[in-house]
């Protein structure tokens, strides 16, 4: 069996188990007074898709035919294992979700861009806020206390705008701001490459046709 024939076998598995864990990692960060065995549960949720996606990584490394070349190229992948206890970071399962989006993007550049777009900037703002409030919510003098406030956040932050009326103020908060102005970054390049790239074809197509 080859690794495209695996991860086309495992695809829905993975996201059904992803999904299980932001409902997981959600309720815990939304509700953290919550009673403490249900809170246990939902960690043995955790850790069992954290198992699930650590035996998936290994199965697909071994049918690889270039292990180190495959581990490279899918660094998520080892990292979401490698860090287990950096509970932000556990959100890159959700990595998962990137492979639905390839393939059900229209094979027009236009229509590809849309649906990256769309879903990038729907995972980015939604995860992100989901991880700084759980970094940020019993820190000392942080200023983001609620999902709302994470929510909005994550909004000015991702579209580059950061108007600065909340911020936050530890470690891995800053870590998660930082891939958040990469991601908007990224996603205002990718529109105006595509945008450029449609004027530049309708004017290529008149001169053909004139010609």
């Amino acid at each position: 069996m080859t690794v495209e024939r695996w991860e086309r076998r495992t695809e829905i598995p993975l996201i059904l188990l992803a999904v299980a864990f932001l409902v997981a990692y959600a309720w815990q960060v939304l509700d953290p007074r919550m009673d403490s065995d249900f809170a246990g549960f939902l960690n043995v949720v955790s850790w069992t898709v954290w198992g699930a996606f650590a035996a998936d990584f290994a199965i697909r490394l071994i049918l690889a035919e270039d292990r180190r070349r495959y581990a490279f190229r899918h660094w998520y992948d080892v990292a979401l294992i490698a860090l287990p206890v950096l509970r932000p970071l556990r959100l890159l399962r959700l990595v998962a979700f990137v492979r639905v989006l390839d393939r059900s993007a229209a094979n027009s550049l236009a229509g590809r861009v849309a649906v990256y777009v769309t879903g990038s900037a729907a995972l980015a703002v939604g995860l992100g806020a989901l991880a700084t409030l759980d970094a940020e919510q019993d820190a000392r003098g942080a200023n983001i206390l609620n999902f709302g406030d994470a929510l909005w956040w994550a909004c000015t932050t991702v579209t580059t705008v950061g108007y600065g009326d909340y911020f936050p103020v530890t470690t891995t908060g800053r870590v998660v701001a930082v891939g958040l102005m990469l991601v908007g970054i990224g996603l205002v390049g990718a529109v105006t490459a595509t945008v450029a790239a449609w004027i530049l074809g309708r004017v290529e197509a008149e001169r053909e046709a004139r010609a």
